[in-house]
């Protein structure tokens, strides 16, 4: 039996405080289940995926009681950070081809948007007080936005970059975004309109940053062939790798993994990279794309920068990349936002964004601070 993802469900993507992380769920789960022409009553397993940090309102197992789920033979919440979500199609892949289950939902959502406050405030007080995390807040390295400053400067100098690599992927992806009717920023942007952004942390500006939104996501994987119809996308290859890494000299402090997770799911489907139509990425910011272009051996060996301004991950390009415009310009909604393009394209349902014949697409996650990595590959299926 093969896995398929065979319903999805989205919300709107907001930039306003509203409903609750259980309310959005709810509304996407109740979208992929109709999207797969079945009932809630129907799906007997549930993964839940939620921003990291204690927050009351964050979603976990009780949402099988309050998002109307009945009795289910998994339940489990999945915590790898941004690689959550690959993580979760790769555990309910395993249950329904090993019958442990017949449907699983896998949902994320999010709502860090609340009235009165910043919209990087909620995100500002991961990580904790004590250890490493509380001297950096003492010296005022609040949330990942400085974090990542600190390691964009390491991967200029070690890869012979510029800010002008930052720039052109942030005028990429927002090129994507205008052809995105979900994206919750769509103005076009050059080159002076990124120079224009401010600084936030050098040399990251604000446009260099994720846009948090209050959304959710949810996808039904079975692999049951009366479910889902014409509109299955098959799991072809999945793989995962976790650095460990000690920040402690003697040994590269950021990079230098993740090309594994990648070759694994290759591998398993029998694909190579030239293989790919498209590739969607994990972009909370610019530098990361850059990171894993070349990090995942994606780029030819071409410098990731040059890549990218060469045109290759642009419409029309080698390699379309965060077509829908990733997080920096579509939305961002943790490793969900790289699997629902992928998912949009391989339906053949982009629009004005549609990569031409997409049928295969690499999703990849990472969290913390490229600690972790995942891959999925998918194909359209026959």
């Amino acid at each position: 039996m093969t896995a398929s993802i065979v319903g999805v469900g989205m919300t709107p993507m907001s930039l306003k405080p509203g409903h609750s992380p259980h309310e959005l769920a709810s509304r996407a789960c109740r979208e992929a289940v109709a999207d797969a022409g079945i009932e809630l009553s129907d799906v007997d397993g549930l993964l839940v995926g939620s921003s990291q940090g204690i927050r009351p309102d964050r979603l976990g197992v009780g949402f099988a009681s309050s998002g109307g789920f009945g009795d289910v033979r998994l339940l489990e919440h999945v915590e790898i950070k941004g690689a959550t979500t690959v993580a979760m199609i790769q555990r309910a892949r395993y249950a329904v081809e090993a019958g442990a289950a017949r449907a699983v939902m896998c949902v994320f959502a999010d709502a860090p948007l609340v009235a009165g406050k910043a919209a990087g405030s909620t995100y500002a007080q991961s990580g904790g007080q004590s250890g490493s995390r509380g001297l950096e807040r003492a010296s005022g390295v609040l949330g990942s936005v400085p974090t990542y400053a600190l390691l964009t400067q390491r991967w200029m100098h070690v890869s012979n970059g510029s800010p002008d690599d930052l720039c052109a992927v942030a005028t990429s992806t927002r090129a994507w975004a205008t052809g995105n009717p979900d994206a919750v920023i769509r103005t076009p942007l050059d080159i002076q309109g990124y120079l224009d952004s401010p600084m936030i942390s050098d040399p990251l500006r604000r446009l260099d940053c994720a846009r948090p939104v209050n959304g959710a996501v949810a996808v039904l994987v079975s692999a049951d062939p009366s479910i889902g119809h014409d509109i299955r996308v098959d799991i072809r290859g999945a793989g995962r790798d976790h650095p460990v890494r000690h920040r402690r000299s003697g040994s590269e402090s950021w990079f230098g993994g993740g090309r594994r997770c990648v070759d694994d799911a290759l591998a398993e489907a029998g694909m190579t990279r030239g293989d790919l139509d498209t590739a969607q990425l994990y972009d909370p910011f610019s530098v990361v794309t850059l990171i894993l272009l070349e990090e995942y051996g994606l780029t030819g060996g071409a410098p990731a920068g040059k890549f990218v301004r060469d045109g290759n991950t642009a419409a029309g390009g080698s390699l379309p990349t965060n077509t829908g415009g990733g997080q920096l310009s579509g939305f961002y909604l943790q490793g969900m936002t790289p699997l629902a393009e992928a998912l949009v394209q391989l339906r053949g349902a982009g629009g004005e964004r549609q990569v031409p014949h997409a049928s295969t697409a690499l999703v990849g996650g990472i969290g913390g601070r490229i600690d972790h990595h995942a891959a999925l590959i998918l194909e359209r299926a026959a």
